[in-house]
């Protein structure tokens, strides 16, 4: 599946190896990629800029990714999807990432492509793209894509 529009996407993860890995798998993909290896940086990205998904990292330097989703959804009201990725695995910890406003969690060691799955799929949600469908109720006719009616 490629994406007929380049998706922007902030990636705020301290590990390099899989920073490295991630970007130049969603690169390849079609997707335009901003990288930030600590949470304070990541946030100032988040704020300044926008992006389709936040792909975040819990244990970062500096501002854990908890509390940067925490200023995100409540200091800067951005309502941008984000997937915790991240290697803490218990459910009291994927109850606090997704309570705190994550829209998913994907735990490491992760395959790259059910992230890229994640990513494609939070993003149409969040975009809320309708199907091409065509509807008839009664003698109505309903095009989803056009939405007129007739």
């Amino acid at each position: 599946m490629v994406i007929e529009s380049t998706s922007a996407v902030l990636l705020i993860e301290d590990h390099k190896d899989i920073a490295e890995m991630v970007t130049a798998y969603l690169e390849n993909r079609g997707f335009e990629v901003d990288y930030a290896a600590d949470g304070i940086t990541g946030l100032h990205l988040a704020v300044s800029n926008s992006y389709d998904a936040i792909i975040l990292d819990l244990m970062l330097p500096g501002m854990d990714g908890i509390e940067v989703c925490q200023k995100l959804r409540t200091e800067a009201r951005r309502d941008t999807p984000v997937i915790m990725l991240t290697a803490r695995d218990t459910l009291d910890d994927k109850i606090t990432g997704l309570e705190t406003g994550a829209d998913d969690y994907l735990i490491k060691p992760f395959a790259i492509q059910e992230l890229e799955a994640r990513v494609r799929s939070i993003i149409r949600r969040h975009k809320g793209e309708i199907s091409k469908e065509i509807l008839t109720i009664g003698d109505l006719t309903v095009d989803t894509a056009t939405l007129s009616v007739t």
